[in-house]
């Protein structure tokens, strides 16, 4: 994460909602001191107050062999950037940046076992298909028999257990307000020139 205090975000309920708009994430880890990397969608657990992160791997991913007996992880999730050129200020001596969205999730990773497994894949399906309404959702119903079950042995699934949550939202909040709007009215249309500009 940033340094900076004024793009810390710690808010729970906001990177939260960080993470079910942005769910693919990428998983990184240093397992017997190689540094290892995947890339999964994950759904949010909340377990008796305890937040997860469950996630699900093909049984080739250079992490998958781990699950079993765990390991720690960092999560993280990327949303909108923008480079910002200097020419956009309204002060001089400014020197290029890039604005951007990120939430970081820290933990321990244990094994899904199959039926946990299985709601998992149920659940993301479920998730990823209601952002595609009205269309009826697909659910493996639809798949002739036993072909899930075929499937479903070419992946293993992941539960990482949330210790640390925290976001940087970068959005020229180090910058006075008539360089931050200058920025934004640089980027145009872009999406993040909108949050940038609601920060006024």
């Amino acid at each position: 994460m940033h340094p900076a205090p004024a793009f810390h975000v710690e808010d729970r309920a906001v990177l939260l909602g960080f993470l079910r708009v942005h769910p693919f994430v990428t998983i990184a880890a240093s397992v017997g001191g190689r540094p290892m990397v995947a890339q999964s969608p994950v759904v949010i657990r909340d377990l008796d107050g305890e937040i997860a992160l469950d996630f699900h791997l093909s049984r080739g991913n250079v992490l998958t062999p781990h699950l079993t007996q765990g390991f720690r992880a960092v999560v993280l999730a990327t949303g909108l950037d923008a480079y910002v050129s200097p020419d956009w200020y309204e002060s001089a001596d400014q020197v290029p940046t890039w604005n951007y969205q990120s939430v970081e999730a820290e933990g321990s990773v244990a094994p899904l076992n199959e039926a946990e497994l299985i709601a998992l894949l149920d659940d993301l399906s479920a998730q990823e298909e209601a952002r595609l309404s009205p269309k009826t959702p697909w659910t493996r119903d639809k798949m002739k028999a036993g072909k899930f079950e075929a499937l479903l042995n070419g992946v293993m699934g992941g539960r990482l257990f949330v210790e640390r949550l925290e976001g940087t939202f970068k959005l020229s909040q180090n910058k006075n307000d008539a360089d931050r709007l200058g920025a934004a009215k640089g980027l145009g249309e872009h999406p993040i020139a909108g949050l940038m500009r609601d920060l006024s």
